[in-house]
């Protein structure tokens, strides 16, 4: 039976959609061609109908990853605002229990980070887009930018370091919360209060 063209849209994107959210709970090497089809309802074959290799499709269901974790942050202006408040509101969801236990849902850069640097060049773009598009995103709300705005340097620099404390804590946080969950509570409030007290000064 032939499929039309919107069938084969939505099975590829059926596709991108399970193995980007399968790739972040169980990282690159824990997940199979067959575990991606089977949660997407599909053939083996159906995947390479879509895709050239599995190369291919881990740089797309990545790219996608950054895109669910990216886009919808990009209109949250009017709910979270920007400034001071609208970027401790970014903080503290991040820096929850709720993203440090649902990483299939969460951010691609503190789940897949090791992944992507030892999977070679291709991949290690795909993740400096999405996570150059995050530094631009919370740039322009600490400094209160509309979107498309240029931030300063200086606001650059606040935006680098406020995501590489975000992520690297919620790599700590995930990485204890078996063994000692305490401990990975306490990761998860230390750094909140830290970064919004942060965002507070000028």
């Amino acid at each position: 039976m032939k499929v039309s063209k919107a069938q084969s849209a939505e099975n590829r994107q059926g596709i991108l959609d399970a193995a980007a959210r399968l790739y972040r709970e169980h990282g690159l090497a824990g997940v199979g061609v067959a575990d991606i089809t089977r949660d997407a309802g599909l053939t083996h074959g159906g995947l390479y109908r879509h895709f050239e290799n599995k190369d291919a499709l881990v740089r797309e269901a990545c790219a996608r990853a950054f895109d669910w974790s990216i886009a919808p942050l990009d209109g949250m202006e009017g709910r979270m605002g920007t400034g001071s408040e609208g970027l401790a509101a970014r903080v503290t969801s991040y820096l929850s229990t709720q993203h440090r236990d649902h990483p299939g849902e969460g951010c691609p850069a503190a789940a897949l980070a090791v992944d992507a640097a030892r999977a070679g060049s291709d991949l290690s773009e795909v993740f400096a887009q999405g996570i150059e598009r995050n530094i631009e995103r919370f740039a322009r709300v600490i400094e209160g930018l509309e979107p498309g705005e240029q931030p300063s340097a200086e606001g650059r620099t606040r935006a680098m370091q406020m995501l590489a404390t975000m992520v690297g804590g919620l790599v700590l946080a995930r990485a204890t919360a078996a063994g000692r969950p305490a401990l990975s509570d306490e990761i998860l409030a230390t750094l909140r209060e830290h970064l919004v007290a942060g965002s507070e000064r000028p």
